[in-house]
């Protein structure tokens, strides 16, 4: 593809805010957005200075200047904007969670393969230098055998019913939009659990404050995460292995810094996490990689583990007892 791979935006929600950011901060090319609202999409182009402000989500697909498209829809639309994307010929780079269920998750992902098209799940915090060093140290046997996991993602979100993280029918709940991340780390780290354990308390809308879960391995290792959207937490983060440890600071799914210990408590390695902006823009830098290479999945988030994890958090779900409106 001559010269840069051109990022379309769907949608005009926080999260585009924050990614576009990033783009334009480390000289990638966004070259359209669009909105069900044609003001939003003028408004967010005119405050980043993006040529095109597309008035639907038919016409953002469509637009011949765009290569990629990030959606940044509520989790519960992010199928049929995908579907939507691929059907136009378009790469996707899809937000997290990749949808609301792993039925979704696999529609997806067989039309992106039948299409020949990149599909790549927005988990920014797997493409962060901190936890590429993560995945080198522990491929190196430097902590030996992993033995434990331990992740929290713990905020005081809003409590008003009626905000997004509270309303079932968009998906709301701590598990999707907060566990998301520790799940996805522990999946990163030992890979599909053998058994799944799960634990939560709700608010009154029905939606989930509080998700605590323990994940058993084949290995003999042992994850527990613990998410809530009522309470802000640690957020820290660490891996024991059988010669040692490795403890990520706060806030570990960001930018950090990390320390690896020896079982004489030693100190062996420290990472400094510093990055330019946010840190997102390692996601569509992988993303841009695999396009020019013809690829549609990669080795840091694989499409198909962007299935199974969508399968873990069904398992959790059935686990609590929490459905959305139309499953």
């Amino acid at each position: 593809m001559a010269g840069k791979i051109r990022w379309g935006i769907l949608a005009t929600g926080w999260i585009a805010d924050l990614f576009v950011k990033d783009l334009l901060l480390t000289g990638h090319s966004v070259t359209a957005v669009g909105s069900r609202n044609d003001e939003s999409a003028r408004r967010f182009a005119r405050e980043f200075g993006i040529a095109t402000a597309h008035g639907s989500y038919a016409a953002l697909v469509a637009d011949p200047n765009v290569d990629v498209v990030y959606i940044a829809t509520p989790h519960p639309h992010h199928v049929s904007a995908a579907k939507l994307a691929l059907t136009a010929g378009k790469h996707i780079l899809v937000e997290k969670p990749f949808t609301i269920n792993a039925r979704e998750a696999a529609e997806i992902v067989a039309l992106a393969k039948a299409k020949n098209l990149m599909v790549l799940e927005a988990m920014w915090t797997r493409f962060l230098p901190h936890m590429r060093r993560i995945r080198e140290i522990i491929a190196a046997g430097t902590i030996g055998e992993i033995r434990s996991l331990i992740a929290d993602h713990r905020q005081k979100l809003p409590d008003d019913p009626k905000h997004r993280l509270n309303d079932l029918t968009l998906g709301g709940g701590a598990l999707l939009d907060l566990a998301i991340y520790p799940i996805s780390f522990a999946w990163d780290i030992l890979g599909k659990p053998a058994t799944v354990k799960a634990s939560a308390t709700f608010r009154a809308t029905g939606a989930d404050a509080q998700v605590a879960t323990i994940f058993h391995y084949a290995s003999g290792a042992i994850a527990t995460t613990l998410s809530s959207s009522d309470s802000g937490g640690s957020n820290r983060a660490s891996i024991v292995g059988t010669k040692g440890r490795i403890e990520i600071d706060r806030v570990w799914y960001s930018p950090t810094t990390f320390r690896v210990y020896d079982n004489a408590n030693a100190i062996k390695e420290t990472f400094d996490g510093a990055v330019e902006g946010r840190g997102m823009q390692f996601q569509a830098d992988e993303a841009e990689r695999l396009i020019e290479l013809g690829l549609t999945t990669g080795d840091i988030m694989p499409s198909a583990q962007s299935v199974e994890i969508m399968h873990t958090l069904d398992q959790v779900r059935v686990l609590i007892g929490l459905k959305y409106p139309g499953e």
